[in-house]
Order: structure tokens, then sequence, then C-alpha cells
């Protein structure tokens, strides 16, 4: 029998690290910085239009300076300087490119063609939703994790199987649901979405809620109840009471706030208050049903 050597335990706990924080698949020899590619494409553009402005500058200066040619107007386009493009002009595109989808399938290409979240160049798979887009209740996460980011599916994962019990034990399944996150894309290492990255996603969950138009929207975690609900309070105050999401169109959705699958997972102890938040989906469900 051959046992393993203590080199053999080390290569195997790196390899371990390197899955847990997203390195998990070897595509070239030498590492790639997605983030610097990201900012050469941007540097790049914006030297492109500084040497046409600088251009067409000098061909207008060099007109108004033949001779008996007197100056009439100030040259048309102006030299520029390179302008970084900020954080707002992503989340405008965002919304414009939301507010032009008329349905899920719509709004599914126009994320994938987004490029305004540098989410999207480290991750694998565009996360958009799982169950049934027609369902009555919809579940929204914050972000992927590594499973989901594999399978391109949203809560796949042990928290996913989780989640499934609980809506088990109140009569519901995959297909009668309908899941999301207010992230598509995975952080890299499952670290948190910053602050920026969540805004710039905003307006894609918040009309991907709206086209899908739940009679019940359940928030799970803490990140997702503060973007949906316009809130800075904590989870475990927000929980278990009903809140109302309100759309773009202005069409209010009972929400209501629960703990992350993920969060039950390393607090057990805190499934009974989950348990107590699911029955109150359950009921409210019936007393639409029965209306």
């Amino acid at each position: 029998m051959i046992f393993p050597t203590e080199k053999d335990v080390g290569l195997r706990e790196l390899l371990a690290f390197y899955a847990e924080a997203g390195v998990d698949e070897a595509l070239t020899d030498e590492p790639i910085d997605r983030f610097a590619a990201f900012e050469a494409r941007t540097s790049a553009a914006s030297e492109a239009r500084v040497a046409e402005h600088t251009r067409v500058g000098q061909a207008n200066t060099a007109r108004d300076q033949k001779p008996g040619r007197q100056r009439a107007e100030a040259p048309s386009v102006a030299p520029a300087a390179p302008v970084a493009v900020p954080d707002e002009a992503q989340v405008a595109l965002a919304r414009q490119q939301a507010a032009a989808s008329a349905t899920l399938d719509e709004l599914r290409e126009h994320m994938a063609a987004f490029e305004g979240c540098n989410l999207k160049f480290t991750a694998k798979s565009l996360v958009f939703a799982d169950g049934n887009p027609h369902a009555d209740i919809m579940l929204v996460g914050e972000a992927p994790g590594r499973d989901e980011d594999m399978e391109g599916l949203p809560f796949v994962g042990r928290s996913g199987q989780l989640l499934d019990r609980i809506l088990a034990a109140i009569g519901l399944d995959r297909q009668s649901v309908y899941i999301a996150n207010v992230i598509p894309w995975r952080p890299p290492g499952n670290r948190t979405p910053t602050p920026q990255e969540t805004e710039i996603c905003r307006p894609f969950i918040e009309r991907q809620i709206e086209l899908a138009n739940p009679k019940v929207l359940v928030t799970l975690g803490g990140p997702s109840a503060k973007t949906l609900l316009n809130t800075t309070e904590g989870v475990m105050r927000l929980r278990g009471n009903w809140k109302t999401h309100v759309t773009a169109s202005g069409l209010s959705i009972p929400a209501m706030p629960t703990l992350h699958p993920a969060y039950l997972l390393r607090n057990p102890a805190h499934k009974k208050f989950a348990w107590r938040d699911f029955l109150e989906v359950k009921a409210r469900l019936r007393s639409l049903a029965d209306s």
C-alpha cells in the first residue's frame, strides 16, 4: 500500500484552495489579467478618439491659416483629453438595455451582450434564472457561486439543495418557482460584490422582476433585500415582515425578506426563522389563490 506523502497532502490542500478561489481550470500556461485587458480596450478607444480629434483640429487650423483667408469661426471639433468612462455611464447603459427588453428572452440577450460590468470577464457563465418564469413566486439571491457559475443556473450547490428542501416543505419545487440573483455573474473567489457592481446590475434584476411579474417576491439574504427593498436595515430585522418591492412602472409586489440558504448552512439553529418566513409565504400564496 502506498501512503500519501506530506508533499502530496500539501498539493491537495493547495488545489482545494485554488478551486475555492475560483481557479479551477487552466486555459493557458500563463494567467490572463482580464481587468488589464478591459482597461487596455478602453484606453485604446480613448486614444483613437483623441487622435481623430487632433487630426481634425490640425486640418481646420491649417485651412484657416491659408493666405487671404480669415478665420470665420472656431474649429468644429476641438482636441479632447482621454476621459475614463464613469460607473454612472455603465449604470445608464444597463438601465437603457433593461428598459429596451420587452421579454425575458430579450433581457437575457441584452445581459449576455453587456460589457459594462467587470465581473463578466472573470465568470464562466451568465447565470440568468431557473424555474418557471410564469410562477406566482420569485426568489432572488445575491450572486452565483462556483457551482452556479459552472452550470449557468442559480442555486445548484449545497445552498441550492437546502433551498429545494425548504420549497418542498411548503409544497413547491423548481417548476413552481422562478429563481434569479441580483448579480448574474460570479464574483472571483465568491467575494462580496462591490456597491458599484451591484448598482450596475440593479436595472437588469429590477426589469427581470417586472417582466416575470410574480405575485410574491422572496429576497434571500441581506444584500438582496437591501437592493430590492431600498433599505439599509439588516436581514435579521427585515426577515419575517412583509415589505413591498416597487417596479419602475409603479407595480407593487409583496416581498418577504428571509435568510440565505448559505447562511443557514453555517448557522443551522436559525433554520427555524426561515421556516417561519416560508410559512408566511405559503399562507400569502394560498390567500391570493382564494381571492
